[in-house]
């Protein structure tokens, strides 16, 4: 079972059919949706702000998804505040090795492998940023954008549709995992 822990009295709430590798770890003030998968080494650490993930995301090996604090204020608002909480839509898949820190990622986007995305950042629905960008903090991505580079920036548009299959392919291959899980579980 992963590293579910809780902070200053706050416990990370998911919802049906997620999987979470052996070695995640989910720390604090985290609300995942259905169907999501955090994988082998990731840390989704929401110990000073608020991190939401829709449904069927998924987190994938080794990528960190952190917050900003309130600079010791007590938190202003229920609601989602960019640049300090961290919000993913719903079919978000964050690659390999990917840091999200207090932005927001619409609907539908790939983060790729090694990427980085900064506080205040808003990446687009459907939006693609290549594996090892650097999306600067504050940075607006559009909707079906690709971006590349250190630092990010637009270099063309998506196909339409072409996001579509990256989260149900994580959402398909979790299931996979947690079958074999209850499988192990029952000798």
């Amino acid at each position: 079972m992963a590293l579910i822990k809780s902070y200053k009295g706050v416990t990370p709430k998911w919802g049906r059919d997620c999987y979470f590798s052996e070695n995640a770890t989910l720390v604090g003030d985290v609300r995942l949706g259905d169907e999501c998968s955090i994988w082998f080494n990731a840390v989704v650490r929401g110990d000073v702000a608020r991190i939401i993930i829709g449904d069927r995301c998924n987190v994938q090996d080794g990528s960190c998804v952190h917050v900003t604090n309130f600079g010791g204020e007590e938190r202003p608002t229920e609601e989602f505040v960019n640049g300090h909480d961290c919000l993913l839509e719903d079919d978000v898949t964050v690659g390999h090795n990917a840091t999200l820190h207090a932005c927001h990622v619409r609907k539908g986007a790939l983060i790729g492998m090694g990427a980085t995305v900064l506080d205040k950042a808003v990446i687009g629905e459907g939006a693609v940023i290549a594996a090892g960008a650097l999306v600067l903090g504050g940075t607006q991505v559009g909707d079906h954008e690709i971006w590349a580079g250190v630092p990010a920036k637009m270099v063309k548009k998506t196909r339409p549709n072409q996001a579509e299959s990256f989260a149900q392919h994580y959402v398909d291959y979790s299931k996979i995992y947690l079958a074999e899980d209850a499988e192990e579980n029952k000798g």
